[in-house]
């Protein structure tokens, strides 16, 4: 008997998503939930020259897309890397629709800049732990999670009395709505202090977990991690967002 050398004795992990029906309809939702959805509502809100609408809501729209695209694209490929990619491509995309929209020009682009890398780098994280965890389920448990997570965050801004404080701060895709709508306002990387830690505190959780899978001892580090960095957004919150005036659109 010849030997074997250890290349050969490595066992190539399965495709999160084995299917090819299945596949096209993972990538299809991430073209929905990350691309479209987002830019249909900011189409609808900011048409005409009045973009008052879109500007109080771009943040919780620019974060549901950069989830749609990172944590489903991650789940999908089980690469975190694709899903950062297509995260900051959604969320780089969304931004550049939002100016041509009206929103007027950035005072601080690196914190804006900062709170995309991070909310992606978050985002991906999930979609990695999802497809180690749940392999070929992973990817609808991905799109479950986004859609409640979005229906929340849109619940909160069309009423914003309507869903509690404390329930909000404990989801990601706040977070990221938070750090990423004061950049849009004009404010610095600080005023989102809070959010922007729990956003790379959690994700860098995550991507433990999803390291060390199938060990479930580090589940408890990163729910520890989310209740905590939860609890420094609660006494740490963002400043309310300022009144932007509409830039012109020719």
């Amino acid at each position: 008997m010849g030997c074997v050398s250890p290349s050969d004795r490595r066992v190539k992990p399965p495709s999160p998503v084995p299917s090819p029906n299945l596949r096209i309809l993972a990538l299809l939702c991430v073209a929905m939930a990350g691309v479209a959805a987002p830019a249909i509502a900011m189409l609808m809100l900011g048409h005409g020259a009045v973009s008052a609408p879109l500007a109080r809501v771009s943040g919780a729209l620019l974060a549901v897309g950069m989830m749609g695209a990172g944590m489903i694209g991650a789940a999908a490929t089980g690469r975190f890397w694709v899903g950062v990619v297509l995260a900051m491509l959604a969320g780089t995309g969304l931004v550049a629709l939002a100016f041509a929209l009206g929103v007027p020009p950035l005072a601080h682009p690196l914190s804006l800049a900062i709170a995309l890398i991070l909310a992606s780098f978050s985002f991906a994280a999930r979609g990695a732990l999802f497809a180690r965890s749940a392999a070929d389920k992973g990817w609808l448990i991905a799109v479950l999670v986004v859609a409640g997570e979005a229906a929340m965050l849109f619940t909160a801004a069309a009423m914003p009395k309507a869903l509690p404080d404390w329930l909000l701060v404990l989801l990601p895709a706040q977070w990221a709505s938070t750090a990423i709508g004061a950049a849009l306002h004009g404010m610095d990387a600080w005023a989102a202090g809070a959010a922007l830690m729990a956003l790379l505190g959690t994700g860098a959780a995550t991507m433990l977990v999803a390291g060390l899978w199938p060990r479930r001892w580090p589940y408890l580090v990163m729910f520890t991690a989310w209740l905590g960095f939860s609890a420094l957004v609660w006494h740490h919150p963002a400043p309310p967002l300022p009144v932007l005036e509409s830039a012109a659109i020719p």
